[in-house]
């Protein structure tokens, strides 16, 4: 037959109870160094009987290195823990103000659309009427001011047009005034390479310089001095004559 199942509780007689301490507290220790050997595990037992004596087992003696990993380690889970409960608190906190700010403006929202007014009192409506002219106000003055801006920017413009109309009118002029002077030259050059017919009192040259008298196929002395009506000119003489 197996052994029973032990029940645990304390065991009342000290004798037997001593006898147990010292069978499982060697067990204890034994298998604490079997898993640090086994499985290269840091491991620190720490025992205290019932009188108060302390019993002990580290791993390479290193007891404190041991207990200040643990505090390290403990210390930062705490403050890890803290801080997020801190934080999960502060969230909680600042959802909550969130949303009954935006409750409010939902509110004040539909108040100045002229909803939900009727569980306002006359002070509330008189306060709502202060913020709507007063919006109003402003309102109107950005628009006051967006168009004298406007008008401004278009009294620039019409300036800028204005000096670039007269510009454009000013070329236009002086490139009339140019092709007037260039048709006036070219008149007068026209005019000077013509042929002039002489008048009838002057006589003809040729090219000696004596006169030629033509009379009917003869020369007579006394048509020396009457030239042929219709003589022509050199335009060098021209010159010469004014």
């Amino acid at each position: 037959m197996g052994r029973g199942r032990l029940q645990l509780k304390r065991i009342e007689n000290k004798i037997n109870r001593q006898v147990t301490f010292s069978k499982r507290r060697a067990g204890l220790l034994k298998k604490a160094h079997e898993i640090s050997v086994l499985c290269d595990a840091e491991v620190a037992l720490i025992i205290f009987s019932a009188k108060g004596k302390l019993f002990e087992y580290s791993t390479d003696s290193c007891m404190e290195r041991i207990l200040e990993r643990y505090e390290r380690y403990s210390y930062s889970e705490h403050q890890v823990l803290a801080s997020e409960t801190e934080s999960i608190g502060s969230w909680t906190l600042e959802h909550a103000k969130l949303k009954a700010r935006l409750e409010v403006l939902h509110r004040n929202y539909r108040h100045f659309m002229g909803e939900d007014l009727d569980s306002l009192s006359l002070k509330d409506l008189q306060n709502l009427e202060q913020q709507l002219e007063s919006a109003l106000k402003h309102i109107r003055s950005r628009k006051n001011q967006l168009m004298h801006e406007s008008i401004s920017v278009l009294q620039k413009k019409d300036r800028a047009l204005q000096e670039q109309n007269n510009l454009l009118t000013r070329k236009v002029k002086e490139k009339e005034r140019a092709l007037a002077q260039q048709a006036q030259w070219e008149q007068q050059d026209h005019a000077l390479d013509s042929p002039v017919v002489l008048p009838h009192y002057l006589p003809s040259l040729d090219i000696n310089g004596s006169y030629q008298a033509r009379h009917n196929g003869h020369d007579d002395g006394e048509n020396l001095t009457q030239p042929r009506a219709g003589t022509l000119l050199p335009p060098w003489m021209l010159h010469r004559l004014n």
